[in-house]
């Protein structure tokens, strides 16, 4: 475990730390997430991104049952050191509705407008 770096960061209460996932060719930024010392130790150790599931309440392999796995290309962390973010090879899609980005609902006037294109069918992945 990379309990130097990971002993530097601030977390909150619940021992978590937020961590955004952003396509590291396209800057897109592909989803938010918690991690905790054990998740971002793991990411430091596998270069796959793991993350804390808070409501499993358990480590979250990103991937893990759809394969659309997150490769750690560069780690950063603000000037607070409490957020992380990961730029990473996306291997399909970061959502798992099915967008490449969980970013895909736009503001448009008081309207939330889809923008994002669908990359697979949940229920086929996930079934």
């Amino acid at each position: 475990m990379n309990t130097q770096v990971v002993d530097q960061l601030k977390y909150d209460d619940k021992g978590l730390i937020p961590a955004i996932a952003q396509d590291y060719q396209t800057g897109e930024v592909l989803m938010v997430a918690y991690m905790n010392r054990e998740s971002l130790a793991k990411t430091l150790e596998s270069k796959i991104a793991t993350y804390w599931s808070r409501s499993r309440g358990k480590l979250w392999i990103k991937g893990e049952s759809s394969g659309h796995t997150q490769e750690v290309q560069t780690i950063y962390f603000d000037c607070d050191k409490d957020c992380v973010l990961m730029k990473v090879k996306q291997n399909v899609a970061a959502c798992h509705v099915g967008y490449r980005s969980c970013f895909f609902y736009k503001l448009e006037g008081d309207q939330l407008v889809e923008v994002g294109e669908k990359v697979f069918e949940e229920d086929k992945v996930y079934s």
